[in-house]
């Protein structure tokens, strides 16, 4: 048959890596297992786990190919490069090897399937060096299944080896990962996605724009399968022009809203703009961009100009005009506006989420965000309660209605000082036929919820000096006491104080800690005391744990109470007796 009556295999299979120099994103596994292919110190079973289209099946194929290859010339032996042109190497990557078994648990879930892998591992392999068993989506076992295959899984035969696939590991029984060598695949980082995406569409002989690859692997989370699945189809969707895939072809196909157009909306938005940003707003969800991906879009660039701000990375997927505007919007927002957005946005995208009617909870939320400037400024009202002065209040719209007596006076917040303001750009420019409607850049002293960063911090009030635990056992009653009961009980039972001064603590422990232990502390005390902890474990001398301290005041009255004559007269008359129990009798 010809090269053109083959049937058309998509990319994610086409591209399916062959050997491991062609995983992308997982060097850290690929050097761990080749050293334990040089060193002979191969595992009887790994599971592989990691989210969706990171290679975790094609992972498992390539192992068995490099426990099974054997070289051009037949006499090669395991390696972490299998050749791919002997036969155990073509057999397993056509999937027709019959001493590499490849299982669906999820349509072979019972302990009947299990069963057969049971009674089969007992034979040594057929042509093979190994028999591999390969169980994809393995979280999808039955209990009893995962239990019938515990003591085979724990004691092989030496030719077998199991490899074990799973999107969600924490639903595999914790007997069987204690029976595995583990491997988290991680998700594969944009730029290097993208730069995959620009060999495969210069070996397939299409043109890509750099800009529509980088969208592509944004929308991929991480998956090169995913990437490669929304590649086919983007070549598809493109042009049959020689222009090739394009961007905004991208947009179009993935249903991402127009970027141009949410700039557009935030800028409205940040303006103060209400009928402005609804029509807006309107007009994207007309053309058929839903409203949680409109939210979305405005999180994003929230988030992007945020990163403007603190000169955070480039994301190669913009524009030259979004970066533009980025650096724009930075130079005028402060970070408590850019917080307070964000905050803002992120409730409104949960609840057009939840919503029966999205639009509407969507156009609800964007007007609770440019609404939010009529409430005041927390650090605003500190300062003005501060200094005495007087706080002007929204008026009700009843008695803004209603006609006024007398020409009424210049605004009071005239009277204020405040700091120069650069004057905003056009696109932050107040509309004039919107009075009662708040905006967030009419004037320095409109700014109350997005202020910028240009305003003095208002002086917070004193707050009441802590009150620190007085010694070590007061802290560690404290954590007993605030919900840290497991850290107190380590505390009290395997670590040696060296210096007691809050809030410098210095410990050391009498057996082996999780290395987090010292932070967690200091967090925890943090959290209970309102003051920042340094707590540190250095070699030094340290006293005796308050558990040890404990036995030794045991020792020492069960010592006293054998010296006392009496006992000392009853053990001379009963040479076997014991004393069994005792209690310290009560002072006075």
């Amino acid at each position: 048959m010809s090269e053109s009556n083959q049937p058309y295999r998509v990319l994610a299979r086409k591209y399916r890596p062959q050997n491991f120099s062609e995983l992308i994103g997982q060097d850290a596994m690929v050097t761990t297992l080749g050293n334990a292919i040089k060193r002979g110190r191969l595992a009887h079973a790994f599971l592989l786990t990691g989210v969706r289209g990171v290679g975790k099946t094609s992972t498992a194929r390539l192992i068995a190919k490099a426990l099974n290859c054997i070289g051009p010339d037949g006499q090669g032996g395991p390696t972490i490069s299998p050749c791919g042109v002997c036969e155990p190497c073509l057999a397993i990557a056509e999937g027709r090897h019959i001493d590499v078994v490849e299982m669906d648990a999820a349509s072979h879930t019972g302990v009947d399937d299990v069963r057969e892998i049971i009674e089969a591992v007992r034979y040594a392999a057929v042509s093979a060096r190994y028999k591999v068993y390969i169980i994809d989506e393995v979280h999808m076992l039955s209990k009893n299944a995962f239990n019938a295959l515990l003591k085979t899984l724990e004691e092989p035969p030496a030719h077998v080896k199991f490899l074990f696939a799973t999107t969600e590991v924490n639903k595999v029984p914790v007997t069987v990962l204690s029976r595995c060598q583990r491997f988290d695949l991680r998700r594969i980082s944009a730029d290097m996605l993208a730069a995959h995406f620009a060999m495969v569409v210069d070996k397939e002989g299409v043109q890509a724009e750099p800009e529509a690859l980088a969208l592509v692997a944004r929308a991929a989370e991480g998956s090169a399968r995913d990437g490669l699945s929304i590649l086919d189809q983007a070549i598809a969707h493109a042009d049959m022009d020689g222009h090739g895939v394009t961007a905004a072809q991208v947009r179009e196909m993935l249903g991402l809203s127009d970027r141009g157009a949410v700039r557009r909306l935030f800028g409205q938005i940040l303006s103060g703009d209400s009928q402005a940003t609804l029509k807006g707003l309107r007009d994207q969800h007309d053309l058929g961009v839903e409203p949680v991906a409109i939210l979305r879009a405005l999180l994003e660039t929230v988030h992007g100009t945020t990163l403007a701000k603190v000169g955070g990375n480039e994301d190669p997927a913009l524009s030259v005009e979004e970066r533009e505007a980025l650096a724009d919007w930075a130079s005028k927002l402060s970070f408590a506006a850019l917080h307070r957005l964000w905050q803002l946005l992120l409730k409104g995208h949960d609840e057009v989420v939840r919503a029966s009617m999205p639009i509407e909870a969507a156009e609800m939320a964007i007007l609770r965000v440019i609404h939010a400037s009529q409430l005041p400024d927390p650090g605003e009202l500190a300062r003005k309660i501060a200094g005495g002065e007087p706080i002007p209040m929204p008026m009700p719209a009843a008695a803004a209605s209603a006609p006024a007596p007398a020409p009424a006076p210049a605004p009071a917040v005239a009277h204020e000082p405040v700091a120069p303001v650069a004057p905003p750009a056009q696109d932050f420019a107040p509309v004039q036929d919107m009075a009662p409607e708040p905006a967030y850049f009419d004037a320095p002293e409109d700014m109350t919820s997005f202020a910028p960063e240009q305003a003095a911090p208002a002086p917070e009030p004193a707050a009441p000096a802590p009150v620190l635990p007085a010694s070590f056992a007061e802290m560690i009653d404290m954590l007993m006491h605030n919900g840290r009961a497991h850290m107190a009980q380590q505390l009290h039972d395997y670590i040696g104080l060296i210096r007691y001064a809050p809030p410098d603590l210095k410990i050391r422990p009498t057996k082996p800690m999780a290395s987090e232990f010292n932070r967690d502390l200091a967090v925890a005390l943090k959290a209970i005391t309102g003051v920042t902890w340094e707590v540190a474990s250095p070699d030094e001398e340290a006293e005796p744990t308050l558990l040890e301290q404990e036995h030794m005041r045991e020792r020492a009255a069960r010592d006293a109470i054998m010296a006392t004559p009496l006992v000392q007269a009853v053990l001379k008359e009963f040479p076997d007796a014991e004393l069994l129990e005792y209690k310290q009798a009560a002072q006075g």
